[in-house]
């Protein structure tokens, strides 16, 4: 099936060819649209002409963050976000070998791969549970506990990134977030 989460055949197609492609995604998915984010590693795969880790990594600094801002941007801060993407790559090329899917390929169980996660730069406590939740529901990676460590985004529903498969489910995601933050409004 793939990802369908941008609204881009060909964005999808580079975050289900490239683990360390979702991670980035969802590292970016912050204070930005969901499907923009996850269109990010296109758009540096597209104009940089690789996503590898260790290309980026390896990057000059100053190009890339000049890259990552070319319209249309990679996220709406651009120059940080290039130079988190590149110290993600550079972990996951340098603790992983390159392989991104080893984060969660070789993590002993669900508090194992939620301390993996939370580790990486950009990833607090309630994006890292998502991601997690994304790894289970979508890839169907559960190690042991996985459940446990993510809480409500385990359930069924329309709560995060890890329940869209479609532009429906967006939609339903994008619904569930607004409500949430008028409830949060109102009782303040």
């Amino acid at each position: 099936m793939g990802f369908q989460i941008t609204g881009d055949a060909a964005a999808d197609k580079v975050l289900d060819d490239s683990s360390f492609a979702l991670l980035a995604g969802m590292m970016l998915d912050q204070q930005y649209p969901m499907e923009h984010a996850f269109r990010g590693p296109a758009k540096v795969l597209d104009r940089f002409g690789t996503f590898a880790p260790d290309a980026i990594a390896a990057a000059d600094p100053e190009e890339f963050a000049a890259m990552a801002s070319t319209t249309p941007a990679i996220h709406r801060f651009p120059g940080s976000m290039a130079a988190r993407l590149q110290e993600l790559a550079r972990i996951v090329e340098e603790t992983y070998g390159g392989d991104a899917s080893r984060l969660w390929t070789e993590a002993s169980d669900g508090k194992d791969l939620l301390k993996r996660v939370m580790s990486l730069p950009g990833f607090g406590k309630q994006k890292a549970q998502i991601f997690v939740a994304l790894l289970a529901k979508q890839l169907g990676v559960r190690p042991a506990g996985w459940e446990s460590v993510v809480g409500d985004y385990a359930l069924d529903g329309h709560r995060s990134v890890a329940d869209v498969v479609d532009a429906d489910s967006l939609q339903k995601v994008r619904d569930f977030k607004k409500a949430k933050k008028a409830a949060a409004k109102s009782s303040d």
